[in-house]
C-alpha cells in the first residue's frame, strides 16, 4: 500500500487517540495520544526506511511550511483580541520559554552528570 498505508496508520492512531480522550474524559488533546500510540505503534514494528509511514512522513516534513498558513490566519484574524490582551499573552510566553529554559538546562546537567560518573566541574 506505500504511501497511502503511512497515511492510513497514522490517521487510525489519531482516530483511536480522539475516541481514547472522548471515552476517558482526558484533558490531552486526542492528536497528543494519537502521536504517543504511533510512537509506540513505530517502537514495536520497527519499519524500514522504505516504509509507507516513513516515506508518508518524510513528505508531511518536506511541505512543513504550509502548516503555519492556518496559524498565520488565526493571528490576523484576532490582531484585535492579540492588542487587547498583549500583557497576559506576553507574560505567559515568557513564563512558559523561562521554563523550557530551566527544564532543559536541569536535565542537560543531569544527563551530564549521569554519563561522565559525576566529574563534571572537578
Amino acid at each position: 500500500m506505500g504511501v497511502l498505508g503511512g497515511l492510513l496508520w497514522l490517521l487510525g492512531c489519531q482516530l483511536v487517540g480522539e475516541v481514547l480522550v472522548r471515552l476517558l474524559g482526558l484533558s490531552i488533546p486526542g492528536p497528543v495520544v494519537g502521536m504517543v500510540l504511533l510512537f509506540g505503534v513505530l517502537s514495536l514494528r520497527r519499519p524500514g526506511p522504505e516504509s509507507g509511514t516513513l516515506r508518508f512522513s518524510d513528505g508531511l516534513l518536506r511541505h512543513l511550511q504550509l502548516f503555519f498558513v492556518p496559524v498565520s490566519v488565526g493571528i490576523m484574524v484576532h490582531v484585535s483580541d492579540l492588542g487587547r490582551q498583549w500583557l497576559p499573552i506576553s507574560g505567559g510566553l515568557v513564563l512558559s520559554w523561562a521554563a523550557g529554559l530551566v527544564t532543559v538546562a536541569v536535565l542537560a546537567s543531569r544527563m551530564t552528570r549521569r554519563t561522565t560518573g559525576g566529574e563534571v566541574g572537578d
